[in-house]
């Protein structure tokens, strides 16, 4: 197993180093200050435990409810510094014995803007402007076992000054402030200016939230910041760039500014934040698809400044592999990056799209983040640590438990034939398709006389075959176009059970369920959701798009999004290649102009795929027709490039 795949616990042995020293020097008579002193008596649990985890012991409803205002950088350049508006509830009773408690922490731009959640929430306030709603279950959950609840509103949105820029330092460091004052390194004020400290406080946070919100828990990961004990980055980006475009080819015009635009309405404090909105488009380059300094600033996975080498935290990360919302690249280009640099990591992987865990599998997942919060933020030893730290839901309801991921399989590399195979002995020759502005991909995978594609495909599948991994598309593709395009899909052939691809995925039953204690004005229940499950004749496995700056030869290699899946016996997998892909990604060629092929150049890795050798031309005739593309094979793109708006609430 390698370092880069294998999820054991391997630079986080600060706490049992502690643990070790601390038993030591009690085994021994002696301390760490000076010899015949006497030592300190431990600092008392903020936890009763009972069955191996935190109890809910502690009132939700007469916990303490506070706002402060965290004084962070002067982000947006107006000569003041920001101010960062924190809601916090925290246990009531160990506030009057002293005891400091360790922090859950969701940071939001979402909070008076989109909302939160499958059912849309809000923050809400009293008369006085005093917090009376939580958005999420995580206060009403976690406050009674012990924990505080901080709830900050990044800069630019909410009660906060400032100006969002669409994760780059203003996001990430204004979240980073407030870690820092719980930790006692940064200072705060309440409603009257008077400075605040976090007391209470043991110094210790967890990040958590989904989409932007995890995504901010990535980016102050990767500042490196004290006291930032753990991440729980749920569908969650780990590089703009790759949010914003695939190789170069964007998704959607000057998105960063259009993003901020709508997550900074509905503030409580007016700024002009044209500026900062300007000066985003003027260097997103998306004219030219360069990654550039703007996008090193929002890249957490490998930049100079924020890099997995300086994530200090543990990450726990869930991913749902159908998320054409935040795309899979996400997930597990960070968790690879997270495993060379020696990160403890945990991960869960559903055949769902952008759902949260706690509406699809609310159950499990609240269990689970019970236990990882005790035994990161409380210290409480349980056996999060020892299971399998992978779960990989391959095909609808089954799951499987690993120590790695991708999946340690073989790869196959297959080679495009000119009468469609897919061989692994290549083959001279070339073959071209015309570039279609319109063409959509339900009319790129099916059958038909089709010039303005490529289609090359297996024989069927002997056994059952899993593909865990992103597909590598290396191709030699001529154009005489000043800027061109290429796209790759990767589809599984085949009647079969599939999660669909609409709707995410999921859809809100009539059932609601509680996690933790409720108030009048704060209940702890919520709709759970169920997969939609349906048969469908193909399930695109993974797409790709490249740019091609210049006229001539292009030696271009499209790394697929990856995927985890059961591919079944008696499928095919076939390879569609085409120029535009019209609700996908922005057409930088709309012209009817003629890609060509290079064969003997050209190959496609598959990650984790025994396959038969394809030794004779199958024909096109087991092709399903556009009419048997039912509803839920493929994801709806509503006739525009995704993603349109990120984490549009449901």
């Amino acid at each position: 197993m390698t370092a880069t795949n294998v999820a054991w616990r391997a630079r986080r042995s600060r706490p049992v180093l502690g643990a070790l020293l601390t038993l030591t020097l009690a085994g021994s008579g002696l301390v760490a200050a000076t010899a015949g002193t006497a030592s300190a008596a431990p600092a008392p649990k903020p936890y009763v435990l009972k069955g191996g985890a935190s109890a809910p012991v502690y009132s939700y409803a007469d916990a303490i409810r506070e706002t402060v205002w965290v004084i962070a950088p002067d982000f947006d350049g107006d000569g003041q510094k920001d101010r960062i508006a924190v809601d916090i509830v925290r246990p009531r009773e160990l506030d009057a014995k002293k005891v400091k408690v360790p922090v859950v922490m969701d940071a939001s731009p979402y909070y008076t803007s989109v909302g939160r959640g499958n059912e849309t929430e809000f923050k809400s306030f009293d008369a006085e402007g005093n917090l009376v709603k939580f958005p999420l279950f995580y206060d009403n959950y976690f406050v009674p076992r012990g924990y505080a609840y901080v709830a900050p509103d990044v800069a630019g949105t909410s009660r906060s000054t400032g100006c969002v820029d669409t994760g780059g330092k203003s996001d990430v460091g204004s979240a980073k402030a407030v870690v820092q004052w719980l930790n006692g390194n940064a200072d705060a004020v309440d409603a009257d200016g008077k400075p605040v400290k976090a007391s209470w406080s043991n110094g210790k946070t967890g990040m958590i939230g989904k989409s932007y919100d995890g995504t901010l828990a990535n980016g102050v990961a990767a500042t490196g910041v004290k006291g930032l004990e753990t991440i729980v980055p749920i569908s969650a980006i780990s590089s703009w760039y790759d949010y914003s475009r695939s190789q170069g080819l964007p998704y959607s015009w000057n998105y960063s500014s259009g993003l901020a635009s709508r997550v900074g309405t509905n503030r409580t404090q007016p700024q002009d934040c044209s500026a900062t909105l300007a000066r985003m488009d003027a260097e997103d380059a998306d004219e030219t698809g360069e990654h550039n300094a703007f996008w090193d600033e929002r890249n957490y996975r490998d930049s100079a400044q924020l890099n997995a080498k300086k994530v200090k935290a543990s990450v726990f990360i869930y991913h749902g592999l159908q998320d054409t919302n935040v795309k899979t690249r996400h997930f597990s280009t960070w968790w690879k990056d997270l495993g060379k640099a020696g990160v403890t990591r945990k991960m869960w992987l559903s055949r769902v799209g952008h759902v949260d865990p706690f509406d699809i599998n609310r159950d499990e997942w609240v269990r689970t983040l019970h236990r990882w919060f005790d035994h990161e933020l409380m210290d409480i030893k349980n056996t999060i640590m020892l299971e399998p730290p992978v779960k990989v839901e391959t095909k609808p309801n089954s799951w499987v438990s690993s120590y790695s991921w991708p999946a340690r399989l073989a790869t196959t590399t297959l080679r495009p034939q000119a009468d469609g195979d897919l061989s692994r002995v290549p083959e001279r020759g070339t073959q071209s398709w015309v570039n279609s502005p319109s063409q959509r991909e339900n009319v790129a995978v099916t059958e038909g006389d089709n010039p303005n594609r490529l289609l090359y495909a297996t024989n069927p599948l002997l056994a059952d075959a899993r593909m865990s991994g992103s597909m590598v598309a290396k191709l030699r593709v001529t154009t005489t176009v000043p800027t061109g395009q290429v796209g790759v899909m990767l589809v599984d052939y085949g009647e079969g059970e599939r999660v669909l691809a609409t709707g995410d995925g999921a859809s809100t039953t009539t059932t609601e369920t509680c996690a933790g204690q409720s108030t009048a004005n704060d209940d702890a229940c919520y709709f759970t959701m169920n997969r939609n499950i349906g048969t469908t004749p193909l399930q695109v496995l993974g797409r790709g798009w490249a740019r091609l700056d210049g006229a001539g030869t292009h030696d271009v290699t499209v790394t697929l999004d990856p995927d985890d899946a059961i591919v079944a016996k008696g499928h095919r997998l076939g390879v569609v290649v085409v120029g535009a892909a019209n609700g996908r990604v922005r057409n930088v060629d709309t012209s009817a102009s003629t890609y060509t092929l290079d064969l003997a150049k050209s190959q496609f890795v598959l990650p984790g795929l025994a396959l038969p050798h394809p030794d004779w031309a199958s024909g096109w005739g087991w092709l399903p027709k556009r009419s048997e593309i039912v509803p839920g094979t493929l994801p709806s793109t509503q006739g525009r490039a995704l993603p349109v708006v990120m984490d549009t609430p449901r």
